[in-house]
């Protein structure tokens, strides 16, 4: 890694530093705030009336947690499963397999607050690095389609972050660990002439276990909170900025097992560097005793460029984001009726461009068709809107009717600034028929959508409700799957994918014993595929159907246990030649879909200032290509945690991931006739300290 990231992890450092002594400085002076609950806008949660599969991790668990990586968090959630790559990139599924491939963006979609924070039909599969989810106050997971109250993208599940509103006391903490792992965390609240100011940031640097895998990752959440002319404002400002040394698969069968070879890093020169920004605003304001209206207006921008490694002659891209939107709310209730109802605009510019330095090495084939020179250079215009309602009727004081409804516009307007088709950047023709690389011309493209639900909540007994729901979601297609064609296509005529689902649910909460239980089904179309011609089509299908489990005993004041599982089955069903030479055929299982994933955790308070929990994580094994004749093998990993509360101010914390230092992959692929994967860390150990400005409760 360069000078300049070295640079911005110290300057980072610096700031962190100053934080530090002025909050030292404000809290001397700060008397103690009232915690504030999360507003109901901000909350995926509330929004579901209780008939949802939805899944929250709280604050508690992130501190203990620590997360070096998003899969470490995601583990406690039925259903959801985020295969960890190099560095802080990763690709997820919930109530679903990983995808990959075209097709594979824009099936999840990540909230801060319950605002998008990408414009839809820009996606990027590693958006999760986006989010301060380290320092989050709670972390929602919405599994199955949310399209009716989230619109485009929320095909298969959302994750939303949801951000403190509150802060006490002031806070630092530093962290250690292997590799050269290291991260400074500074976070707190204080009053001002102009409402509460609330920090959380942090900054990361790790050396990374393979070799060229280090990188250095600073986030921010600034917020002020406070009336302004008869309405109460919440402000966030959110930064994020990853330097990265990615590594590539280590190719070879079963190679994560080779004490030497998984230690490798076929591509040292393949990097990543992004970074983003949001400003979000939410206005709300009582129009009586049972209306509510809520502005959110907000801006987003975001840069990245990666060497694409993975790819013959490792072209450099880069892509751009810069988008505006507002979405508002009318709430209100009368009598059995809690309704919401609402609109959202978004415009958005987006850019991409594709270079390559070099000729490709390889056949001829793969020289001739795979060129030096630019590849893709184009601008996408965008404008959306939708309008939406909810409705929550208690039928009687048992029984609950929810239904919602969406409908989404969505305009490309896109301009290409490089020369038509799939010619050389010179105007030349390629060998074999041509360039692989096409772009083209100038055109818009419209999609309109509806997604819908429809469910009915039971309280059975106190402590017992039953549900059932039908919902759908969507997609519209993704600006690179438009306009970033291949072998001559010169239209993508794309559909956007549509799915639908029916659960089934059971929720227990009791004073020791909490139960969850979800049966699901869910079939998608028109899923967008790369076929046999390398052309993008939106022709795929596929069904899906399980069951999912979540168990909370605490058996004594000392001990607890937690549980939580899935059970799926992720189906093709359709016939077709597709590309890179695969066959999918129909009743084959989705390549990357492990039947079984699960964990479980045995938290022990061994004292009212001293915990420890140790986690095990297990998953299935799985197929690694359509044909099902490539797999892997699956895994078990034990981990363990602990914090100790010295005292009111002093804070340590310890954690050894892979206790066992267990040979596995985070994840495994069959490609052009190979076995590849990326090695998971061996045994880790980290120590870290906080300490609190003010003495803690």
């Amino acid at each position: 890694m360069g000078s300049p990231p070295i640079r911005a992890l110290e300057r980072c450092v610096r700031l962190l530093a100053l934080s530090l002594l002025l909050a030292g400085a404000l809290a001397k002076a700060a008397e103690p705030v009232e915690e504030i609950l999360v507003t109901g806008d901000a909350s995926v949660v509330e929004r579901q009336h209780g008939v949802a599969a939805v899944s929250v991790v709280d604050e508690e668990v992130l501190e203990l947690v620590r997360q070096n990586h998003i899969y470490e968090i995601m583990v406690r959630v039925p259903g959801v499963w985020i295969s960890r790559g190099s560095g802080q990139e990763h690709l997820t599924a919930i109530r679903s397999p990983v995808l990959t491939g075209a097709g594979a963006c824009g099936e999840f979609l990540f909230l801060e607050n319950s605002v998008p924070i990408r414009p839809v039909g820009f996606c990027n599969v590693n958006n999760l690095f986006e989010l301060n989810t380290e320092q989050a106050a709670a972390l929602e997971v919405l599994r199955g389609p949310g399209g009716a109250l989230f619109g485009g993208n929320a095909v298969h599940g959302v994750i939303n972050a949801v951000t403190h509103l509150d802060h006490a006391p002031w806070r630092i903490s530093v962290e250690g660990g292997s590799y050269e792992y290291g991260q400074v965390r500074l976070s707190g609240a204080q009053e001002s002439d102009l409402g509460r100011v609330v920090l959380d940031a942090h900054a990361t640097h790790t050396d990374g276990y393979r070799h060229d895998t280090g990188y250095d990752q600073q986030k921010l959440n600034l917020g002020l909170i406070g009336p302004i002319a008869g309405w109460q404002v919440h402000t966030l400002v959110s930064a994020t900025n990853l330097d990265q040394d990615t590594g590539g698969f280590v190719p070879g069968f079963q190679a994560y097992k080779d004490g030497q070879l998984r230690k490798t890093n076929p591509n040292p020169e393949a990097f990543r560097d992004a970074w983003a920004v949001r400003l979000t605003s939410e206005w709300s304001k009582a129009l009586s005793e049972d209306r509510e209206l809520v502005l959110t207006p907000y801006v987003r921008r975001s840069k990245m460029k990666f060497l694409q490694h993975f790819l013959p002659g490792q072209p450099l891209e880069k892509n751009d984001q810069t988008s505006a939107g507002l979405i508002g709310t009318l709430s209100g209730a009368n009598g059995a009726l809690d309704w919401r109802a609402g609109g959202h605009l978004e415009w958005a510019d987006g850019g991409l461009s594709q270079f390559q330095d070099g000729p490709t090495e390889g056949s001829a084939f793969l020289q001739e068709t795979r060129p030096a020179g630019l590849h893709y250079d184009y601008e996408v215009r965008s404008l959306m809107a939708a309008a939406f309602y909810d409705l929550d009727w208690g039928i009687t004081p048992t029984l609950a009717l929810v239904h919602g409804l969406r409908l989404e516009w969505l305009n490309y307007d896109y301009e290409n600034h490089g020369l038509v088709g799939n010619t050389r950047d010179d105007g030349t023709e390629c060998g074999f028929g041509g360039c692989l690389y096409t772009r083209p011309a100038d055109r818009e493209d419209d999609f309109t959508n509806v997604a819908g639900r429809l469910g009915l909540e039971w309280t059975a007994t106190e402590g017992m409700t039953l549900y059932a729901q039908l919902g759908s979601g969507f997609r519209p297609p993704q600006a690179t799957e438009l306009y970033r064609l291949q072998s001559g296509q010169n239209v993508a005529d794309l559909d956007s994918e549509r799915a639908w689902s029916i659960e089934l649910g059971a929720r227990r909460n009791g004073s020791a014993l909490d139960l969850e239980l979800t049966l699901f089904a869910e079939r998608s179309d028109d899923v967008i595929l790369r076929d046999a011609e390398g052309f993008n089509i939106s022709d795929g299908k596929t069904e899906s159907y399980g069951t999912e489990f979540s168990v909370a005993w605490a058996v004594s004041e000392a001990h607890s246990f937690d549980l939580a599982g899935t059970y799926a089955r992720h189906q093709y069903a359709f016939d077709r030649d597709a590309a890179r030479g695969e066959r999918i055929e129909d009743g084959n299982d989705v390549d990357t879909a492990p039947r079984w994933i699960g964990s479980a955790h045995w938290r022990y308070e061994i004292r009212p200032q001293l915990v420890s929990e140790l986690e095990w994580v297990y998953l299935d094994d799985y197929y690694l290509n359509a044909a099902n004749t490539a797999s892997y093998d699956g895994h078990q990993v034990v981990n363990w945690r602990a914090t100790w509360q010295i005292n009111a101010r002093l804070r340590t914390f310890a954690r050894v991931l892979n206790v066992f230092d267990r040979k596995y992959a985070d994840r495994a692929d069959f490609a052009f006739g190979s076995y590849r994967y990326f090695p998971a860390m061996p045994r880790q150990v980290y120590l870290g300290f906080e300490y609190s400005y003010q003495e803690n409760p």
